[in-house]
């Protein structure tokens, strides 16, 4: 009986011993080629854009590195070491504040971008032909304002944008600036690879708060809690023209801007310094 039992030990271990041989061979091949077939690529990343801050004064974190989102052509603040401001607008549609902001950035010679979707350029051309007679940028907000992030193929992507570069041309004759910002700030690394094609730099920010909701408008002294101490050299600075409260404040907060030694820069400062952002 002692015996029997040694064998069967032996047969065992001759049995896992074959089973390890094959499982290293054939068996092995088979388990690698499944482990392969479940393999996929990253999936591509989508984010909204998303903004960290610190300590008063000093620019803010991102969800994207400047240098992650140069190799897109993509930027969201200037050189830290540099005290400029670069004021843009975001033009959803007209609802009597537009003049208002126009007014203060002509008395202080700021110049400024306005991002414009294709409800804008319709109802308003008179005010896109006034931006552009003034000095003002005008750029690219998308055409119905989607959540591109959600838009995967290039010809989709493109017809947003063409909508509004096509119908700029149309109302002003000219070659609209290939200024793009994604609305809502949603994304993907897709997304800006292909505005990137397309000849486009995109424009997130580094200095916002919430001035878009018409019907719970901050009050001044809530919107200079939020853009006086938060407010950094080389701020991307983002605002809606649609904010009544923005339209009654401009005037004074760039004065304060002005006061804290900060500059407005020129459209054509904003686009070299591109390259640096």
């Amino acid at each position: 009986m002692k015996i029997k039992k040694i064998r069967k030990k032996k047969a065992a271990s001759v049995i896992a011993a074959a089973l390890v041989l094959f499982l290293a061979g054939n068996g092995a091949a088979s388990l690698t080629h499944q482990c392969l077939s479940n393999f996929s690529p990253k999936k591509e990343q989508v984010e909204n854009w998303g903004l960290g801050f610190g300590t008063e004064g000093t620019q803010p974190s991102g969800n994207a590195t400047p240098e992650e989102l140069k190799e897109y052509d993509a930027h969201y603040i200037g050189d830290a070491k540099k005290k400029v401001l670069y004021l843009t607008f975001d033009c959803g549609y007209e609802n009597g504040n537009t003049e208002n902001i126009m007014a203060a950035l002509k008395k202080h010679n700021a110049p400024a971008t306005f991002f414009v979707v294709g409800n804008f350029l319709e109802t308003s051309p008179d005010l896109v032909k006034k931006m552009v007679k003034e000095g003002y940028t005008v750029g690219n907000h998308t055409y119905h304002h989607p959540d591109m992030s959600s838009i995967s193929d290039k010809a989709s992507f493109q017809k947003e944008l063409e909508g509004v570069s096509n119908l700029y041309k149309e109302i002003t004759g000219k070659e609209m600036t290939k200024y793009y910002r994604p609305p809502q700030g949603k994304y993907s690394t897709e997304n800006l690879k292909m505005a990137k094609e397309l000849g486009y730099q995109t424009y997130f920010w580094s200095l916002a708060y919430v001035d878009w909701n018409v019907d719970a408008q901050p009050t001044k002294e809530e919107a200079f809690d939020k853009l006086l101490p938060r407010v950094h050299p080389g701020a991307i600075v983002l605002l809606h023209n649609t904010s009544k409260t923005n339209g009654e404040i401009l005037d004074e907060l760039l004065t304060k801007w002005e006061e804290m030694g900060l500059m407005i820069a020129l459209p054509n400062f904003f686009k070299a310094s591109s390259a640096s952002l």
